[in-house]
């Protein structure tokens, strides 16, 4: 379909949860990416909003507030004014960082309820749902915890079983309780309004599945199968008492669900920012309700269904805004090969890595940008961190810089030379850069910033290596005019690294262009080789990047290693706490026992089996005079098997051979499963005669 134009953008970034630091995972799925193309649309002159705030309602921040003992306010507050400060010192250049405490926010959200309310948009059910008699609170599904009816594991959550992957509902679990204090749960009736998304679901069904196909594969692929698996009312009041009130007679003690009273969010942000300043924003509704405004929402992949489906219905249903025309959601970046979480401790807080990494907001740009999860899952590791800083930022982009500017300083007292005949060489360099702005607009433009960054360090590699192979060190001494073109051509390339980077790398396109004393740079600028006028007067050559050493990165590694352990530690103690027996399966006759030959043997040997991960192989003495041979799938639980050796285990012995990697099998040895999973060979503690039957 042919591409609309559109007169401005407006941009969202999915607002970050305030009871908790930001982390590499915020970063790398939402901020940095939205960040890039907001400092993109800006450097190309673009009409362009940036708006962010805080989410600071829901239970997770009352639950927070009850643990420490002080008020709800005083957490959000804590952590709004932590988050919105590390914004900015990291450089997301929002427009406005605002929260959804704020009264315009309560007002706006209120109002917005209050219209879909008066004009029959919701439906009204009466359902029972599990409530705590002693907080008298519902509780939602993360927060009940019960036995898993499909593995009878302890500690299932309402939503999901951690140990089986099944997906469940609060009602499936068996003994539900309150996972926050224990206690066990009733059911009780209780009355909420419902967004009908089923009536919405064959506009959305065109409006995503015909009109967004451009849309990136994970978003498109999880909206189409929620649209194909049937949309369901969902409700959008809850009852809770913090939160903004539902505004109509009937409803006291509940308040708007979070997840509705939050995207109005974007909404009341901006009216807050264009309201503080309309000369400069206009009003708040040529962003929100004029059809020549292009809405973009930066969010992560747990938030699609929400941004794609649910807002939009909303925004239809109200019936005065416009509706996203993208959403580039990225995946899930994990850490050091394990998934981020926030309940172990398990990231790297974008406050403390400030103060740990001083004025390397850029090197964390880059590496969380390389490593961009847009289509997939990625990692982040610290010696990755290391090696892109020392082999990319420094080596290539910060020592071409360095060369340039000491080598014009040496020669021509920091002031731009003239460019004077080129060489074939010369006229390939240029055309092998003259097209970087078309490439990287193409991929800007396209929401792939990873390739897009790939593309913008092309032109330092480009830069680095017409330095190397010119040398211009080495003919200083016989021809000046040859230098003075190198160098002319090396400063214009660093001049279009100035204004390429400022997206990807603000704070170091900002010393950049100090160094090269560009007082203007604009996008349109980027290809040309003017940028800088003979005789122009450089500024101080400074180092770009610093090379990092193990030892500036081995703290954090450190830091790690202790919260990994601690994290074992405790996931141990859990499991054991709620560890019971496995439910005795079904009564069999005494028949079917006798029919398994159980013995004893001793272990004469134990080997791994070679190309297998589990398999052990058994050398027995089952007392018959013959050695026997079993194959054990016990492998990951005895890292030296030879600890087994002269025990005496139990086995069946009446098993039909079976061939595994080109072995007879003949017997089974058995084993215990621990609280843990880990799995232990049963051995005999009196020893008897090899070959005696367990009866």
């Amino acid at each position: 379909m042919q591409e609309k134009k559109f007169k401005r953008t407006l941009v969202t970034s999915a607002l970050p949860y305030a009871n908790g630091p930001v982390h590499i995972g915020h970063l790398a799925g939402v901020y940095v990416p939205a960040d890039i193309y907001v400092r993109y649309l800006r450097l190309k002159g673009e009409e362009v909003l940036f708006i962010g705030g805080s989410d600071e309602h829901g239970v997770p921040v009352t639950i927070r507030a009850r643990k420490e003992g002080i008020t709800v306010q005083e957490v959000v507050d804590r952590y709004h004014y932590l988050i919105k400060q590390s914004f900015a010192d990291f450089g997301i250049s929002f427009d406005v960082y605002s929260r959804t405490t704020s009264k315009i926010h309560h007002k706006f959200a209120a109002d917005f309820f209050r219209k879909l309310y008066d004009e029959g948009k919701f439906i009204e059910q009466t359902t029972a749902q599990f409530y705590d008699e002693e907080t008298k609170e519902f509780l939602t599904d993360r927060y009940i915890r019960g036995e898993c009816p499909r593995c009878h594991s302890l500690g299932a959550y309402g939503d999901q079983c951690e140990k089986c992957g099944a997906t469940l509902s609060p009602e499936e679990l068996i003994n539900p309780y309150n996972a926050i204090n224990g206690n066990p749960l009733v059911k009780k009736v209780t009355k909420h309004w419902y967004l009908p998304l089923n009536e919405h679901e064959g506009w959305l069904r065109k409006w995503i599945l015909d009109e967004h196909q451009e849309w990136r594969p994970n978003v498109y692929g999880q909206c189409k199968s929620w649209l194909d698996g049937g949309l369901q009312p969902r409700a959008v009041t809850r009852d809770l008492d913090w939160g903004i009130p539902v505004p109509i007679e009937g409803a006291e003690g509940k308040v708007l669900y979070v997840w509705f009273d939050a995207p109005i969010g974007y909404i009341s942000n901006t009216k807050e920012l264009c309201d503080a300043e309309p000369e400069k924003y206009g009003p708040w509704q040529k962003w929100w309700q004029d059809e020549e405004t292009r809405l973009v929402h930066f969010i992560g992949k747990d938030n699609i269904v929400f941004h794609c489906i649910v807002f939009p219905a909303m925004l239809k249903a109200h019936g005065d805004y416009i509706l996203p025309d993208n959403v580039p959601s990225n995946e899930f970046l994990n850490l050091e090969g394990d998934k981020i979480s926030t309940s172990r401790n398990w990231a790297i807080w974008l406050n403390e890595y400030l103060v740990d990494m001083p004025g390397k907001q850029d090197v964390l740009r880059y590496v969380l940008t390389a490593n961009a999860p847009e289509t997939k899952d990625n990692d982040f590791t610290w010696r990755d961190y290391q090696a892109r800083n020392n082999n990319e930022l420094v080596a290539i982009f910060g020592n071409f810089i360095n060369r340039a500017m000491k080598l014009t300083e040496k020669y021509f007292e920091g002031k731009v030379p003239a460019c004077g005949e080129l060489t074939d060489y010369d006229r390939q360099t240029l055309d092998d850069f003259k097209d970087v702005k078309a490439r990287v607009e193409a991929l800007l433009d396209d929401f792939k910033f990873r390739d897009a960054q790939k593309e913008a360090m092309e032109l330092a590699r480009i830069g680095n290596k017409y330095l190397a192979d010119t040398e211009p060190w080495k003919i200083a001494k016989t021809d000046m005019e040859r230098v003075k073109t190198i160098l002319n051509l090396s400063l214009q390339i660093s001049a279009n690294l100035a204004i390429v980077f400022e997206p990807f790398l603000p704070f170091s396109a900002e010393k950049l262009r100090k160094m090269l004393g560009m007082e203007t740079f604009e996008w349109s600028q980027l290809g040309r080789t003017d940028l800088l006028a003979e005789g122009h007067q450089l500024g101080e050559s400074v180092l770009l990047f610093e090379k990092l050493e193990d030892k500036d990165i081995q703290p954090q590694l450190d830091r790690l290693a202790r919260i990994k352990e601690e994290n074992e530690k405790v996931a141990l103690a859990e499991a054991e706490k709620n560890w019971r027996p496995e439910p005795i399966k079904e009564i069999i006759p005494f028949d079917d026992f006798e029919r398994l030959d159980i013995r004893t043997a001793t272990v004469l040997d134990v080997k791994p089996v070679k190309k297998s991960d589990k398999l052990l192989e058994f050398t027995l003495d089952d007392g018959t005079g013959q050695p026997r041979t079993i194959l054990s799938g016990i492998a990951q639980h005895y890292p030296d098997p030879q600890v087994l050796v002269g025990k005496q285990v139990l086995f069946v012995a009446n098993f039909a051979p079976k061939v595994m990697k080109h072995i007879a099998s003949n017997g089974m040895i058995l084993s215990a499963v621990d609280f843990d999973g880990s799995l232990h060979v049963v051995t005999n503690e009196a020893k008897v005669k090899n070959g005696s039957k367990v009866c």
